[in-house]
């Protein structure tokens, strides 16, 4: 559907409309890392959408800027109405017989740490954005007065550190929600705060990092930013239904705030790239997925299924023969 990659005219910026879904938006990224065309080994990756958001930690028209992506839909699935009786959801971790219990069949998609030093340069930068805000989305939060659990979303937009979650369903209600936070912080072991939810990113990040492994990207280089556009979960007196259907007044703030706060990050970079940028930013943190095919022990699940060292790299001059 979106055949371009638009660049600036000397290259130094480039941008690529992936689609939406995971299976569009992984297969565009990944195609692109491949391309003969681009010299990606230095390159910076800015993961820019907008997104439902969680008010019990933010609101629409915010800017959020994740460590950790989840993929809360790999799982498990009966319907709800067929589910055991002392289960919240009918969402069960794959492999397992309980929703707190790990998921025992892990295939490397689950959970995706990002680089800590670089997220909080990405930040800082977005944090001297003058952020848009919009009557619509003022007129959307204020339906969250009068639940204390929902004090971010009465809010203003602003900048947020928060995690985010990949489902290709797009769903709705403070069951689901719930469910999926609490699927965020068992498959990252309590270290990851579910904010925002969106359909595509760790399948772009699974791309990006599969780049890394044929040498044509840098992971440690990437930033998840997503900018809140509608609740996950309706105000109170209101049916999830009604929530899903009708209301998306924080729209326009947040696909204009996209732009905002983006603009400032790349510019960020640009201007400290021969201080700061060129050489990269080194990592504090685990930077990877739940394999540790980067190298690394991860912060999350079993442990490297490489011993530390990383899946092996395929020589730049291998060729298949057969």
């Amino acid at each position: 559907m979106y055949p371009d990659v638009h660049c600036t005219g000397d290259g130094a910026v480039c941008q690529l409309v992936a689609g939406e879904g995971e299976i569009n938006a992984g297969l565009s990224t990944f195609a692109l890392t491949l391309s003969p065309e681009f010299n990606l080994s230095h390159t910076y990756w800015l993961i820019a959408g907008d997104a439902g958001i969680n008010p019990e930690v933010a609101t629409v028209g915010s800017v959020t800027f994740a460590q950790f992506a989840v993929q809360v839909a790999l799982q498990y699935e009966i319907d709800a109405r067929e589910k055991p009786k002392n289960f919240s959801t009918g969402y069960i971790p794959q492999g397992s017989t309980s929703i707190t219990q790990y998921p025992q069949y892990i295939y490397g998609t689950e959970a995706f740490e990002l680089n800590d030093a670089l997220r909080q340069h990405a930040i800082a930068f977005a944090r001297t954005a003058q952020l848009n805000d919009t009557a619509s989305a003022q007129a959307y939060r204020a339906q969250y007065t009068g639940d204390p659990s929902f004090a971010p979303a009465l809010a203003p937009p602003s900048v947020v550190g928060c995690d985010t979650a990949t489902s290709d369903n797009w769903f709705s209600g403070a069951l689901l929600a719930d469910a999926f936070a609490n699927f965020t912080k068992l498959v990252t072991n309590g270290s990851a705060t579910y904010c925002t939810t969106q359909q595509e990113d760790n399948a772009v990040l699974e791309a990006l990092l599969r780049g890394q492994l044929a040498r044509r990207t840098d992971f440690s280089r990437v930033i998840h930013m997503r900018t809140g556009s509608d609740f996950d979960r309706p105000p109170p007196g209101v049916s999830v239904a009604e929530n899903l259907f009708y209301n998306d007044g924080g729209y326009d703030a947040a696909i204009t705030n996209l732009y905002v706060a983006g603009i400032k990050v790349v510019e960020g970079i640009l201007n400290g790239w021969n201080n700061t940028f060129e050489r990269g930013v080194g990592p504090r943190n685990y930077v990877g997925d739940i394999f540790g095919s980067l190298g690394g022990t991860p912060s999350f699940g079993p442990g490297s299924i490489f011993d530390g060292a990383g899946a092996p790299v395929v020589p730049l001059d291998s060729q298949c023969t057969h």
